[in-house]
């Protein structure tokens, strides 16, 4: 993984918050939903490090855009020409599930999009990403997490949360009960030595004995015994695919969760990027293989599914001096999956004039990226606005949410 130009200092609280990587936990019992009721899943997929957009959706109808970008700049002819969307706007062709679904309706695109951060440090973006903050440092919870608690009590699955990773994404972390499931590479405790330990526990612990042994049938089910060998982290494509396909076996279980976040790491593309090929190619390829194997992993609840992958902010419209970027502001988002009114890139285009540059150097961000996460948890869920301005994404009163996008 290439390191951040930030280091981070994750907190106590956060790692004691989370669990082991090693395990998988449960904090309550299950229910299945009542039949005839609407099954749907949302998985976010956090992309940390800051994509930049004009690689990865590019504006080729754009007349500015190639002498901005320069040597990554997409283009349409050649060896590894970009996939054509819409006649404006053309994909990374390291992402072809991606643009099959999206011509088959079930992807779509918002483009020169952002949170309403504007000061470029990974961190603190990350922050107002995941918490839904309007600014960083504000709370500790995530606007997902808040969005399950404000889901009506009930006949549900619970917990209806599910946080993929060692350390939960801050976007999973709050109030409402959520189970957690880290993908690991590490030997895993034969059959016969589980059974021993549940049985220890079975006499001098009952509750640890009940955590224990949902977390090892969480484990089973999403398939770690089978990942333990693998050398797939979630920064590389292979690694993104275990963790997608791990997640989609829970969440497509009758019982299981219904509302996933991930957290992929490495799109801090300072030196090198490359843009058909290269370093970005192959992180775009990692998210390609995660939404297949999520499409693949959720059989028939694909239908009433939503993908959201978003990332903290973009980076700069001219590539720099070592044919990478740096840190900016408008970015894209990528949604995918049968709930999604797909085949159209969403878009208030700036242009890439000098003049139509966020401070003279960034895509300008047109569109909020809290108006698409409102839409999804208006429309799919059921929020209502007065909580999802309140609660989910306290202080957004003046954004509306967008609902054009979902089914």
């Amino acid at each position: 993984m290439a390191p951040l130009c930030e280091t981070p200092s994750p907190t106590r609280r956060a790692l004691l918050g989370t669990g082991a990587a090693c395990f998988s936990w449960a904090f309550m019992p299950r229910w299945a939903h009542a039949a005839g009721a609407r099954d749907t899943r949302f998985i976010t997929i956090i992309l940390r490090g800051a994509l930049d957009g004009l690689s990865a959706v590019a504006p080729i109808g754009d007349p500015d855009y190639a002498g901005l970008h320069g040597a990554i700049a997409l283009g349409m002819t050649g060896d590894h020409a970009a996939l054509p969307l819409d006649g404006f706007f053309a994909l990374n062709p390291a992402m072809p599930a991606f643009a099959e679904l999206f011509a088959a309706k079930q992807a779509a695109i918002v483009h020169a999009t952002a949170t309403g951060y504007r000061d470029r440090s990974h961190f603190d973006g990350q922050d107002v990403l995941e918490s839904g903050q309007p600014a960083p440092g504000i709370t500790g919870s995530g606007w997902l997490n808040r969005a399950l608690a404000a889901l009506p009590a009930g006949e549900a699955v619970a917990p209806r949360g599910l946080a993929v990773g060692a350390v939960s994404p801050l976007v999973m972390r709050g109030e409402a009960p959520v189970l957690g499931w880290a993908p690991q590479n590490l030997p895993t405790a034969s059959e016969d030595l589980a059974r021993r330990v549940l049985a220890l526990y079975d006499q001098r612990d009952p509750g640890l004995h009940a955590a224990l042994g949902a977390g090892l049938a969480s484990s089973r089910l999403a398939g770690n015994d089978a990942m333990a060998a693998a050398k797939g982290r979630m920064d590389m494509p292979e690694g993104m695919r275990q963790a997608a396909q791990g997640a989609a076996r829970l969440l497509a279980a009758d019982d299981g969760p219904r509302i996933a976040a991930l957290a992929f790491d490495g799109w801090d593309t300072h030196v090198n990027e490359g843009g058909a090929t290269g370093r970005l190619a192959v992180l775009l390829g990692g998210l390609d293989g995660a939404i297949r194997a999520f499409k693949d992993g959720l059989g028939a609840a694909w239908a009433d599914t939503t993908i959201l992958a978003v990332t903290e902010f973009g980076r700069t419209a001219r590539i720099n001096g070592t044919t990478g970027t740096d840190h900016g502001t408008g970015t894209v988002a990528f949604l995918a999956g049968g709930a999604v009114k797909g085949g159209r890139v969403l878009a208030d285009w700036p242009g890439l004039k000098p003049q139509n540059l966020f401070e003279g150097r960034d895509l300008k961000p047109t569109i909020d990226l809290r108006s698409i996460m409102k839409g999804a948890l208006g429309v799919q869920w059921g929020l209502s606005d007065t909580v999802l301005a309140t609660q989910v994404f306290p202080g957004s009163e003046g954004i509306a949410a967008n609902t054009t996008l979902f089914v």
